[in-house]
């Protein structure tokens, strides 16, 4: 298993982040190819325009291999929203049908849907949250032959309790609903293969797990959402094989049909690439185990202080929310920030996000804050 990296990010001993769930602390490596991504701008009389592709290809490939999948099935977006928009934009809703979601899902991944509902006289179905922390049964359950889309996340973005994917896929499969999958919190941190959970479309943005640049995402679609019409037309999303003249008649055949306008990013993707490479290296698996021995540490310290937090069978490894017994006050994120210990709140949860740059260093300084906050 991979150890503590903090050589590998510029995150002084005496900060103690734990707010990854927002944002990542870019690796060293990445400022790097982001410093020399800006110097070649600056001098873009040796920017060579017939290679501006590969950037976005390289982090089609990489991000891929992520989540097991070919180069062809992934665009590249700015963001979720605008890859749910994608997906929204390409599916079919019947008036009386339902869109299922959980309670308080990402707005990201709520908004559209209410729309869309609206516009086809179909019913939002929300899932209450659970009190065990497992949203699979009640998510499965609202899974019927009324059914047109299942929109959901891979694990809660406020505490990191689970749905197991595959299982709703398979139920997604079963009644012949769509599914899509916002999975910002889950991937790069988290195991995951596309081809067991099978979803129609899967959006990521890639500042979070993914150690990356804001605006920056992907989409997933699936071998038979390839058709489809993108939000934008531009030359970067038609099939140059098919050109006549200055214009191309025809749209690629792949998900790189749903790119965004400027997809050629020269700031942007080095970064995102050397993060995926590094990502890569380490291993997705052995990232998710070392953030699991923190977040179980989190966890234990937690219950001894009667703090309450989603049982590990129904957690992702990567992050936890905790609940204090009187609620998360006024004023204590604010206060444990002045003692260099960042956190998030998020609902009547803390949300405790760490990366590889934390240790039990780092754990020891969390709680100490919270003890003296927290009484």
């Amino acid at each position: 298993m991979v150890d503590c990296q903090r050589h590998l990010f510029d995150v002084p001993r005496e900060i103690a982040y734990f707010n990854c769930a927002a944002f990542t602390p870019f690796l060293l490596s990445v400022a790097e190819a982001g410093h020399g991504a800006v110097t070649r701008r600056v001098h873009t009389w040796k920017i060579n325009s017939e290679e501006l592709a590969d950037g976005a290809d390289r982090a089609r490939t990489l991000f891929g291999r992520i989540i097991n999948a070919d180069r062809d099935a992934i665009a590249i977006t700015p963001a979720t929203s605008y890859s749910i928009a994608v997906a929204a934009a390409n599916l079919d809703l019947a008036e009386g049908q339902t869109i299922v979601v959980v309670q308080d899902q990402f707005p990201s991944n709520y908004y559209v849907w209410v729309e869309k509902a609206a516009q086809a006289g179909a019913t939002m179905r929300v899932v209450p949250r659970p009190e065990n922390g497992d949203w699979t049964p009640g998510v499965l359950d609202a899974i019927d032959g009324d059914t047109g889309i299942a929109a959901l996340p891979g694990c809660h973005w406020m505490d990191g309790s689970l749905l197991d994917l595959e299982a709703v896929g398979s139920r997604c499969r079963e009644f012949g609903a769509a599914f899509v999958i916002d999975a910002t919190q889950s991937i790069g941190a988290q195991r995951f293969d596309i081809e067991t959970i099978q979803p129609d479309f899967l959006a990521c943005s890639a500042y979070k797990w993914l150690l990356s640049p804001y605006t920056l995402g992907y989409l997933y679609a699936a071998p038979h959402r390839r058709d489809g019409q993108p939000l934008e037309l531009h030359n970067g999303n038609h099939d140059p094989t098919q050109q006549h003249g200055t214009y191309s008649a025809a749209l690629r055949q792949s998900a790189a049909r749903y790119d965004m306008g400027e997809r050629t990013n020269l700031t942007l993707l080095p970064m995102a690439c050397a993060a995926m490479e590094q990502l890569l290296a380490w291993g997705i698996g052995e990232v998710e185990d070392y953030l699991g021995t923190l977040t179980d540490r989190i966890a234990d310290e937690a219950a001894r202080r009667g703090y309450g937090h989603p049982p590990r069978e129904h957690r992702a490894r990567h992050f936890i929310g905790l609940t204090p017994s009187g609620g998360v006050p006024a004023g204590l994120v604010e206060a444990l920030a002045a003692d260099d210990v960042y956190v998030a709140p998020r609902g009547a949860a803390i949300r405790i996000s760490p990366h590889l740059h934390n240790d039990e260093a780092d754990i020891e300084r969390l709680f100490a804050a919270l003890d003296r906050h927290l009484t």
